[in-house]
């Protein structure tokens, strides 16, 4: 059975914007990934706007009411956290190789609180001593820079572009220049300590 067409070619229709469906958003989103409070609240709202686009008629500033109730309803419930989820995202930031600069940049971004942002780094700094050299080696293991070359001839042809990878990436000369100048893996791990 073909749906009707309504607006541009290959767009259904709009369904309409019920707090309900709200919620039922918020929660097939909350079940799929984490957020913070700010987040959610962008990924409603950007629901509301796509229904609108697509012929909903509805009250663009109800829908935005009934969303803020939502994530207010969502923190309630204990399915949003903004400082567990700033701990969990700074963690896997960091192991996949994120200086710390990077990571308070990813968390502001998702609209995390300042207070949140620093508690998570905070934490992380003190679970691992020189974190981003740490941050660095992971990066350099991840993307096979530096120590993880498979040759020192590949590697001496290499050092140029290994170093504009890690400038890229957020590390300061000092910390790529660590990585990249160590012998082996084990050495820059143990520096770091």
């Amino acid at each position: 059975m073909l749906l009707p067409m309504s607006g541009p070619k290959g767009t259904r229709p709009a369904r309409p914007i019920t707090p309900r469906r709200l919620e039922n958003m918020a929660l097939a989103y909350l079940q799929r990934f984490s957020s913070s409070r700010e987040n959610l609240r962008r990924v409603l709202l950007r629901r509301v706007r796509v229904a609108i686009a697509r012929g909903w008629d509805g009250d663009a500033a109800a829908a935005a009411v009934w969303a803020e109730a939502v994530v207010e309803r969502m923190t309630g419930l204990g399915y949003l956290d903004d400082a567990a989820y700033a701990g969990a995202r700074a963690r896997t930031l960091h192991r996949r190789g994120r200086p710390l600069k990077v990571i308070r940049a990813d968390l502001a971004a998702r609209g995390v609180g300042e207070g949140d942002i620093e508690a998570a780094v905070a934490a992380l700094a003190a679970e691992a001593p020189a974190t981003d050299l740490r941050a660095a080696l992971a990066f350099a293991r991840r993307r096979r820079l530096g120590p993880f070359r498979a040759s020192a001839e590949e590697r001496a042809a290499c050092e140029r572009r290994d170093m504009a990878a890690l400038a890229r990436a957020g590390f300061s000369y000092d910390q790529a220049r660590r990585v990249l100048e160590a012998p082996t893996p084990d050495e820059v791990a143990a520096d770091g300590d």
